[in-house]
């Protein structure tokens, strides 16, 4: 991985570009809970079963397969939007998307479940999409020297963006209608979308392929040959394993997360300060700490640490299981789990980044975090089930274990993959 020089450091967060990543980044963290864990509420109070919650959180699902439209948002132009240019047409229209889907789920409610279920999936596909657009849109718009601050005004935006749809609307719900909530969300968007009219558009090169065929061939087909060309065989398929397996525990626990801190005892008020205010800050540290590590240790050793701690912290849940409404140990477990979250979140996107062949940057960092959320996304559908026969605890054991397998695969691979850019053999994760 290529080092980035201290004396541009100030120059890159003074661009006007950190800014707009800012607001990008906020585009991009505001549906994710409207989609995810504050809707996992909203629908427990409007007597959903959990097996219910747990199937409609299949909706997610379009963050796992964005890849699959990924050349798309790549090369195809917009009607009516392409006068903005190739990236902000396509994330204003993402964002005019997820702005009517949510005035719709307000408007329509989960008493009408199914046109509500659509409008759940239509907002989803607007959020990955916005994915796609602003990774994309961070690396052209800014040489490599830039991108570290791009990527931190990014997360800012981002953790304020969780801030607002999280802790804040939970909040909210506890003292005014959920539909006055997701009003009150969409309105959020206005802001952003003014901000996506004022960017600057970057510099992005036509395709060179002569028809949409070629293109889908060079842009789904051609990231996969390019990965199975530099990792061959077993360790190709190893990789790919890992990296759906290595983030599972978190992803596993974050359906049925929301209803069990309802089934505890605590007000939505207390969970919001407590996980989407306090807990979001927690991360944060957690992140900067991940990085620190990084270039201290370096990327192997810090994922490895990451991945056991963020395993070892799904078992804090069962101390608060054997504590229901002990808000003392609420604040102490989502303290650990955020944090680890935070220090594994950094190390996987560390080697992300030095995973990926720059000549697909944008559809192979699209395609390798689909990879990492796709398993335990699957299994997350069915956490409700796996709440019903095993209770909480014993699900929450479970979802412990899951991450042996991957521990597994990082020791297997460790010897056998070079990172791009690395002169040292490295390891694998997100």
């Amino acid at each position: 991985m290529s080092s980035h020089s201290p004396v541009s450091l100030r120059a890159a967060f003074a661009q006007p570009s950190a800014l707009t990543m800012f607001f990008f980044g906020f585009t991009s963290g505001l549906p994710f809970l409207l989609v995810g864990g504050t809707l996992s509420a909203w629908l427990k109070e409007s007597g959903v079963s959990l097996e219910t919650i747990g199937l409609i959180s299949y909706a997610t699902l379009t963050y796992s397969f964005k890849f699959l439209w990924s050349p798309a948002v790549d090369r195809l132009r917009l009607p009516l939007f392409s006068r903005l240019g190739q990236r902000r047409g396509w994330l204003l229209a993402a964002q005019l998307t997820l702005f009517a889907s949510l005035i719709g789920m307000a408007l329509i409610t989960p008493g009408a479940l199914t046109p509500f279920i659509l409008l759940i999936f239509a907002a989803a596909f607007a959020g990955a999409t916005q994915d796609v657009v602003v990774d994309a849109y961070r690396i052209e718009i800014a040489p490599q020297e830039a991108q570290g601050a791009l990527a931190a005004t990014y997360t800012l935006g981002y953790r304020l963006a969780l801030l607002a749809s999280g802790a804040l609307a939970l909040i909210l719900a506890d003292h005014v209608a959920w539909t006055v909530v997701y009003l009150s969300m969409a309105g959020l968007l206005l802001a952003v979308m003014l901000a996506t009219l004022l960017s600057r558009e970057p510099e992005h090169r036509p395709s060179d392929a002569p028809t949409l065929a070629a293109a889908i061939r060079d842009g789904v087909i051609g990231p996969f040959k390019d990965f199975f060309l530099r990792y061959r065989g077993v360790i190709g398929i190893g990789l790919l394993l890992f990296i759906g397996l290595f983030k599972i525990s978190d992803q596993m626990l974050g359906v049925m997360a929301m209803p069990f801190y309802l089934d505890s005892g605590f007000t939505k008020t207390q969970i919001g300060a407590v996980t989407k205010i306090f807990g979001v800050w927690i991360g944060i540290a957690g992140a900067f700490l991940g990085g620190g590590c990084v270039v201290k240790f370096g990327i192997e050793r810090t994922l490895l640490a990451g991945i056991i701690i963020g395993g070892a912290s799904n078992l804090l849940f069962l101390l608060l299981a054997l504590h229901p409404g002990d808000l003392t140990i609420f604040t102490l477990v989502i303290s650990i789990e955020n944090l680890a979250g935070g220090f594994l979140g950094t190390a996987a996107v560390a080697w992300l980044s030095a995973l990926v062949n720059r000549r697909y940057t944008a559809t192979q960092y699209a395609l390798f975090s689909s990879l990492v959320t796709l398993p335990g996304k699957l299994i997350g559908g069915l956490s409700g089930f796996m709440v019903g026969a095993l209770q909480y605890t014993g699900f929450f054991l479970f979802s412990a274990l899951a991450v042996l397998p991957a521990i597994a695969l990082f020791l297997w691979l460790r010897p056998r993959v070079r990172l791009e850019g690395e002169d040292t053999v490295k390891g694998a994760a997100e």
